[in-house]
């Protein structure tokens, strides 16, 4: 009965021991896990399975890229050789897929020429010396012979300028001019490339008329994209990199008015370093008496050569034979002598027939190049 009042409320006395059974679960428990870590470490020494049973799949791997099957099969065809006959009025042979020492590219489309003479901008091809060290000033020149080769005769050039705005008389220039006549292209015009591979398969040399800030600008204002200057010199690369890519095929670019730009060394040097790092020539068309451009070509390793009489600044057949006749003798005095007229139809009517009657014993009409190079070594 004491026993009964001194339990604790609610607490039911146990009659079975703690041990069920009389087993002792806890040391058997123990055993069991020891056991378990026993199996696995015997199952790990014994059985060679690194990946433990998981599911392995073999999967080859190459260092080698895998080949490209249209790369192949162009690589494997290549383009075949093309050439292009000659014409009568200047060699226009090329051929592409071969390379010859001296490639003669006078008078063949521009279009087909080697892509290593100019690089592609989102402009439009961009002229440079190729990688093998070919100028397009070499590349494009028209041949023509020396004046050690002349036999005493005096060598006489001219240069049209203002072509490819007008479409018919551009094309008059083309086909009535003999090819040793020299062509010049604004770079405005919207049918350039048809109109220079017109010339040059015509046998014809041509170039590029840049725009050059004149004294009096913008009253007389040379066109889009005019060089000027006080102006930094990004700004007038790149409008010189524009006007560069509005054509191909040509040996060099003559200025186009230009009387202030080209009297600034600071603003004309950058302009005749890059002509130079291109290949190209500068012909200047001798409008100003202070321009640098001699200094500066020289400079530069840039083939100069400059204009010795504008021919029709009065635009009538009288007036403009009369001044082919002072050229010939501007000719006689120095052995040679530049001229340059306006794509005029009484320009070009009145040029083609003096040419075709100029005595071939005396004077010979050749290429600007032919002169350039010459003024370039003095």
């Amino acid at each position: 009965m004491t026993d009964e009042l001194s339990r604790p409320l609610g607490r039911k006395r146990r009659d079975h021991p703690r041990r069920w059974l009389g087993l002792p679960w806890g040391r058997i428990c123990a055993a069991l896990v020891v056991l378990a870590g026993l199996g696995v470490g015997a199952w790990i020494v014994l059985v060679d399975d690194p990946q433990g049973g998981r599911p392995v799949a073999d999967a080859p791997v190459s260092l080698e890229p895998e080949p490209n099957p249209v790369a192949e099969e162009v690589a494997s065809d290549p383009a075949p050789t093309t050439t292009r006959p000659a014409v009568t009025n200047g060699p226009s042979i090329i051929t592409l897929g071969e390379t010859p020492p001296a490639p003669d590219l006078a008078g063949a489309p521009a279009g087909d020429l080697a892509q290593d003479l100019f690089e592609m901008t989102e402009n439009g091809p961009l002229p440079r010396v190729s990688s093998s060290g070919l100028k397009p000033y070499e590349a494009y020149a028209r041949p023509s012979i020396s004046s050690q080769a002349a036999g005493g005769r005096k060598l006489i050039a001219v240069v049209v300028s203002g072509l490819g705005l007008s479409d018919p008389t551009t094309r008059e220039a083309i086909n009535a001019l003999p090819g040793t006549v020299t062509l010049a292209f604004v770079p405005y015009g919207s049918n350039l490339e048809t109109l220079t591979d017109m010339a040059r398969a015509d046998g014809h040399e041509i170039m590029l008329e840049v725009p050059l800030e004149p004294f009096d600008y913008p009253q007389n204002d040379p066109g889009p994209h005019t060089l000027l200057v006080e102006q930094p010199t990004r700004d007038n690369l790149e409008k010189l990199y524009w006007l560069l890519t509005r054509m191909t095929g040509y040996t060099g670019v003559i200025n186009h008015m230009g009387a202030r730009f080209t009297a600034s060394a600071a603003d004309f040097s950058p302009i005749m370093e890059e002509l130079g790092m291109r290949g190209l020539a500068y012909l200047d068309d001798g409008s100003s008496n202070r321009s640098v451009a001699p200094q500066l070509a020289r400079q530069n390793a840039v083939p100069y050569a400059r204009v010795d009489r504008a021919i029709d600044t009065n635009p009538s057949q009288a007036s403009i034979l009369a001044e082919l006749d002072n050229l010939k003798r501007a000719a006689d005095e120095r052995g040679s002598a530049i001229g340059i007229v306006s794509a005029l139809p009484v320009s070009i009517r009145t040029l083609s027939d003096w040419a075709d009657a100029l005595d071939q014993e005396e004077y010979l009409l050749v290429p600007v190049s032919a002169l350039s190079s010459m003024e370039a070594t003095q």
